[in-house]
């Protein structure tokens, strides 16, 4: 009974204990794992309602600038499309962050993975879009 009452406890002061994280070693082997690394110039973002009201579909358009690496055989200047869904999770939620939602004109590096519609996926988490 007493260990309940200090869990309890914990949980009442302690809030910011239940946020975790994978560790940077997780995001560093999905960014290794990824069958496409190349720079991107985001062209164009639609924000659509997922499935519930937690959830939205992110369909990007970008631009590919620069090719580090790629099993899909992408080249400098193909378009491709990313897509993939973010879902709002409440405070206190414990878990992998949210791969985040870029903007027109954003160039950045993108770790992705070529899913059978064709379109591309994030390959690495929230850590998609960034570089250790």
């Amino acid at each position: 009974m007493r260990f309940v009452q200090l869990l309890l406890a914990v949980l009442v002061f302690f809030p910011a204990l239940l946020v975790a994280e994978l560790p940077p070693s997780a995001y560093e082997a999905m960014q290794a794992k990824a069958s496409d690394y190349v720079r991107i110039e985001v062209l164009r973002v639609d924000v659509e309602p997922g499935e519930n009201p937690a959830q939205q579909k992110i369909l990007m358009v970008a631009l590919v600038t620069e090719v580090i690496r790629s099993a899909s055989n992408l080249q400098p200047s193909d378009i491709v499309n990313i897509s993939y869904t973010v879902t709002e999770h409440p405070a206190g939620w414990a878990g992998p962050g949210a791969v985040p939602i870029l903007t027109e004109k954003q160039t950045t590096v993108a770790y992705l993975n070529k899913e059978e519609s064709g379109d591309f996926a994030p390959a690495a988490g929230r850590m998609t879009f960034e570089n250790f």
